[in-house]
């Protein structure tokens, strides 16, 4: 009798041991539980309830230290109805950005999108104290243009990311494929140069597609084009017809002057030369001239 309830209570302790293991086991899940983390993809969730967000990286000795103070924090955030979160800066660099997380540890608090950042003391009974009594009102909100859903937050988030995957590449080419740290460097550089003719190019384009220029667009513009060029070839038709003119009006002024010249000479010639005599000297005295003008020209 005595053997058979010595069995069954040690049946019974058994059971009950099992229990408070499957107990703790449940309490502590949800312990781990109740500390969040936000990425990259999740993070806007955050814009809604009230939160508590930490930001930290794991080589950081002040971050370690944290941790221990924060997870027990995060343990009474299911009875304050705060959300307790952290996020790991080296994994997540777009959150970094989006937060410009200068120092680490970094913690903020948010209340239905509005980010104030903490700057008390970092224990259990001051991150309850600050929540409990709501002293977050006592600071200063971030402005709206530096808030993590701006668009200056979207591209510094952006830079953030592109910085890490380029670093990625630069670790991968060095490590993996051998490539010199230097032989890196000119890579990237090369591809720096040629994404940013590319760039210009097509911003060039894009200029000319949505601000075409007035001058070439006009439908006139040829139909002007032309008609000014008409109007000086005419111009100068004129021109010339003009130095034509004048040419044989210095050609009209010159025989004028002959005939003057033969008139003064046949009235006052002393030989009594006759008019036929006088005519052929004059005429040859034209004639030496104009050879004498082709010789020098």
């Amino acid at each position: 009798m005595s053997s058979s309830m010595f069995s069954f209570i040690k049946r019974r302790s058994s059971w009950i041991l099992c229990l408070f293991l499957v107990i703790h086991v449940s309490t502590s899940s949800a312990k781990l539980d109740s500390l969040r983390e936000v990425t990259d993809s999740s993070w806007e969730e955050i814009l809604s309830g009230e939160w508590m967000i930490e930001f930290y990286a794991p080589w950081c000795p002040a971050c370690q230290q944290l941790q221990t103070v924060w997870k027990d924090f995060a343990d009474w955030g299911d009875d304050m109805g705060v959300n307790i979160a952290k996020v790991d800066v080296t994994e997540q660099p777009g959150l970094s950005g989006r937060f410009i997380i200068t120092s680490l540890p970094t913690i903020y608090h948010c209340k239905d999108g509005v980010f104030r950042k903490y700057q008390g003391a970092r224990t259990k009974e001051d991150f309850l104290s600050f929540v409990d009594e709501q002293k977050w009102k006592s600071i200063e909100p971030i402005s709206s243009w530096f808030g993590p859903s701006s668009v200056l937050m979207n591209s510094m988030s952006a830079l953030f990311k592109l910085s890490m995957f380029i670093r990625r590449c630069h670790n991968y080419m060095t490590d993996h494929l051998g490539i010199p740290v230097w032989g890196s460097y000119v890579i990237f550089g090369l591809a720096t140069l040629f994404s940013g003719l590319a760039l210009g190019l097509l911003l060039v384009f894009i200029a000319d597609f949505a601000f075409p220029s007035r001058r070439f667009s006009s439908s006139d513009y040829y139909q002007k084009k032309q008609t000014l060029e008409q109007a000086r070839l005419i111009q100068r038709q004129e021109d010339e017809h003009e130095a034509d003119g004048e040419e044989e009006e210095d050609e009209d002024e010159e025989d004028e002057e002959q005939d003057e010249v033969w008139r003064r000479r046949r009235r006052g010639s002393p030989e009594g030369l006759p008019d036929e005599a006088l005519r052929k000297r004059v005429v040859g005295t034209r004639e030496q001239q104009d050879d004498e003008e082709d010789d020098d020209s």
